[in-house]
C-alpha cells in the first residue's frame, strides 16, 4: 500500500465521529486504458508523474508538479521548454496562481506547507498549514488552504496562518469567485460544496454536490462549476438568488482535471477513462481532443487559449491550440461535439 493510500485508510478508521464512518471513500481518478489514438497538438517530455497545472500569462510559465524528486518544474509556454526545477518539501496534487505574475500556491501534502513560488525567480516561502493540504485558492487578499485530512481550512495571510476554519469531511478542491467574495470548497468525501464569505470567515451555505465531486472552479462572481467524477457529471452550482444546483450535464468518461478560460467562456475537463479533454460550454459539450494518458490535470493560458495537460503515466506535457488544430470525433461513447454556446 502506498504511503498516500496508508494515511487516507487510517483517516477512514479513526473518523471524526458516528456519521464520519458511514461516509463512502472519496472519488479518484479513472486508471486510463492504454493509447489508442496520437494525442492532438504537441507532446514535450517534463519529468516524473506531473500533477497540478497553473498557466501564468505574464511570465509566459506554465507550473507544473512533479514527483520523485519533488520538484515544481517551470515550464516555457510557447516552446515547451523547462526552463526551471524548483525544489519542494513534497508534491502537489493541485496548483493554483495568487494573482497574475505569480506567486504559485503549492499545497506539500505530506509535508502540511503551503509554498508559495515566485515567478520567474522560483524563489519559494513555506507556510506551515493543516494536516494534508490538498489545494488552495487566493481571495480577499488571502490565500484559502483546503486540508484534506484535518477537515479545516486554513487561511493564510502573506507568510502566517492566522485563522482555522472548520470545513466538511475531507475538503478536496477549492475556488473563489472572480471578485473574491466567496469560497468554495468540495469536500470530497461528505460530497458537498461549503461555500464561505472571504471577508468576515463565515459559512453561507453548503450543498450536496452528486456521488464523487473532486475538482471545483468558479465563473465570474455567482457560479461555481463542480465535477462529479464517480457520476460523470459537472453540476453548475449558482449562488443567487439561492445556492442551488442550476444544471447538471452528463459527461461520461470519469471527469476528473477542470481549467476554466474565461474570455473564451469555456470549460475544460479531462476525462481519464478515454484519454480525452472536453471543451465545454456551461451547458454542452463543444468537441474533445485525444490527450496523453491519464489526464489528470488540465490548464488554459487566457491570453492565448492555449490548453495544457499532464500525463501522470508518461512524465508528458501536451500542448494544444483550440482555434487552430484539427479535431477528431472521438470514440462511439466520447461526448458528441454540438454547437459552441456561452458560459
Amino acid at each position: 500500500m502506498s504511503a498516500r493510500l496508508l494515511v487516507v485508510a487510517l483517516f477512514a478508521v479513526a473518523g471524526c465521529g458516528g456519521s464520519t464512518e458511514e461516509l463512502p471513500p472519496a472519488a479518484e481518478p479513472a486508471h486510463s486504458p492504454l493509447l489508442a489514438e496520437r494525442p492532438a497538438g504537441r507532446v514535450v517530455s517534463v519529468g516524473h508523474k506531473p500533477e497540478g497545472l497553473a498557466v501564468d500569462p505574464r511570465s509566459g510559465l506554465v507550473a507544473i508538479g512533479l514527483t520523485n524528486p519533488d520538484r515544481l518544474a517551470l515550464v516555457d509556454t510557447a516552446s515547451g521548454r523547462v526552463v526551471r526545477r524548483v525544489v519542494l518539501p513534497e508534491s502537489p496534487r493541485h496548483l493554483q496562481l495568487a494573482g497574475l505574475g505569480g506567486p504559485v500556491l503549492v499545497p506539500a501534502e505530506r509535508a502540511d506547507r503551503l509554498l508559495q513560488v515566485e515567478l520567474p525567480s522560483g524563489r519559494a516561502h513555506a507556510t506551515r498549514v493543516g494536516r494534508f493540504p490538498h489545494d488552495a485558492t487566493p481571495a480577499a487578499g488571502r490565500v484559502f488552504v483546503a486540508d484534506e485530512l484535518g477537515d479545516t481550512l486554513s487561511v493564510v495571510s502573506g507568510a502566517r496562518r492566522v485563522k482555522v476554519l472548520k470545513a466538511p469531511v475531507q475538503p478536496g478542491g477549492v475556488a473563489a469567485t472572480a471578485d473574491g467574495g466567496l469560497v468554495g470548497v468540495v469536500a470530497v468525501r461528505e460530497r458537498v460544496l461549503q461555500i464561505y464569505d472571504a471577508r468576515t470567515l463565515r459559512p453561507t451555505g453548503k450543498i450536496d454536490v452528486g456521488i464523487g465531486p473532486t475538482h471545483v472552479v468558479a465563473a465570474g462572481d455567482e457560479r461555481f462549476f463542480v465535477i462529479d467524477t464517480r457520476g460523470n457529471g459537472v453540476l453548475e452550482i449558482r449562488l443567487r438568488p439561492k445556492l442551488r444546483v442550476h444544471r447538471r450535464t452528463h459527461l461520461p468518461g470519469a471527469p476528473y482535471g477542470v481549467a476554466i478560460d474565461p474570455v473564451r467562456r469555456r470549460l475544460w475537463i479531462t476525462l481519464t477513462e478515454l484519454n480525452r479533454v472536453a471543451e465545454l460550454t456551461n451547458r454542452r459539450v463543444v468537441r474533445t481532443y485525444p490527450t496523453v494518458r491519464q489526464p489528470n490535470s488540465v490548464a488554459v493560458d487566457p491570453a492565448t487559449g492555449r490548453v495544457f495537460v499532464s500525463s501522470r503515466t508518461d512524465g508528458t506535457l501536451q500542448i494544444i491550440d483550440p482555434a487552430y488544430r484539427s479535431v477528431t470525433s472521438g470514440p462511439r461513447d466520447a461526448p458528441k461535439a454540438t454547437t459552441p454556446g456561452r458560459l
